[in-house]
């Protein structure tokens, strides 16, 4: 059924099907229809950050940038939505064509740059919220912000949607944001890591809660910066690492059609080079905290393979895309069945 809906979805143009397809999906949750569409979600609590989750699978950021529509995603058997990413200030983000499907090799490759209707909107809509699942919201610095004045778009984001977050994911590995990925590196690392946590401690005294806080990284690290980096989250008190976002790599789908489109690449391309990352990052971290895995995961032998790399949580998003819903229960039962 939903092999038949992707191919009419197909037919459009890549962002016309993904606003057409989520306003599809809020109608049908807002008619109370999608529990009768689909089969209870999976059970499988484990905690993760400090937060009790309902299981093991979350829909990555960059879908639902703007908190319009995670109650109808996660009515579709996710353990934790995150939203976002969002900025402080509205921004149209990179001119279209922005999104490219490959199908060949089950990818998109996309360079959307932040597009989101600013932080303000997407508090609006989260506290709306219906969905019983874990929430995350993922904050990033606005296009025209200089990357040495970084750190203030992040902690205006941080103040805003903490009172709304289950947690909070600090995006530094975005390809589409010039500068942005330089924040990972580092002196700018550690002193972003700094504010942040001294933020989030005044923001803990002053509203008795603690919200964790999450990094998510890129994929196109050697061993090296990925050993400093994992240093520098320890020591900064980070509660999680999110391993990773899209990679500029493009070789591996060279000679097809949008191959050699500018922006990041996601989903089957992206599977082993994750996992690798994963569990080099393990490896460095020995412990010290939590790695939600995701790139290139389109079936539950490779969710189950970031677990085994290190991972505690997976989060899919191009492998929704491209098997649908019903990837969601698949993955989650693939790791409740320790």
């Amino acid at each position: 059924m939903y092999s038949l809906a992707r191919n009419l979805l197909f037919t459009l143009p890549p962002e016309t099907s993904h606003e057409l397809s989520l306003d599809l999906l809020s109608a049908a949750e807002h008619l109370r229809a999608i529990p009768a569409l689909m089969p209870d979600p999976v059970f499988d609590p484990v905690q993760v950050m400090g937060i009790p989750f309902p299981n093991r699978v979350g829909l990555a950021a960059g879908l639902d940038k703007n908190g319009d529509y995670f109650n109808a995603l996660g009515a579709l058997g996710f353990g934790f939505v995150e939203i976002g990413t969002v900025t402080p200030r509205p921004q149209p983000g990179n001119p279209k064509p922005r999104l490219f499907r490959l199908p060949e090799a089950e990818a998109i490759i996309n360079r959307m740059g932040f597009n989101n209707k600013g932080v303000d909107h997407l508090v609006e809509q989260a506290k709306r919220r219906r969905f019983s699942g874990v929430l995350g919201i993922n904050i990033g610095k606005n296009f025209d912000t200089p990357v040495e004045a970084a750190c203030e778009d992040y902690l205006f984001s941080m103040e805003k949607v903490y009172d709304h977050a289950d947690y909070i994911t600090i995006n530094i590995s975005s390809p589409n944001t010039p500068g942005l990925r330089d924040l990972q590196f580092g002196k700018q690392l550690d002193e972003l890591l700094k504010s942040v946590s001294e933020k989030r401690q005044q923001l803990v005294d002053e509203r008795e809660r603690r919200v964790p806080l999450a990094v998510k990284i890129a994929p196109d690290m050697d061993e090296t910066n990925l050993k400093a980096v994992a240093d520098i989250l320890a020591e900064r008190g980070i509660d999680g690492v999110i391993a990773t976002n899209t990679t500029v790599d493009k070789s591996s789908v060279s000679g097809l059609v949008h191959g050699e489109e500018q922006g990041g690449l996601s989903g089957g391309p992206l599977t082993h080079a994750a996992t690798d990352i994963i569990f080099a990052l393990n490896e460095a971290l020995q412990g010290a905290l939590p790695i939600i895995g995701v790139g290139g995961i389109l079936s539950p032998r490779d969710a189950r393979a970031k677990i085994e790399a290190g991972a505690t949580l997976v989060q899919i998003y191009t492998g929704f895309i491209y098997r649908g819903p019903s990837l969601i229960r698949k993955c989650a039962e693939e790791l409740a069945d320790n």
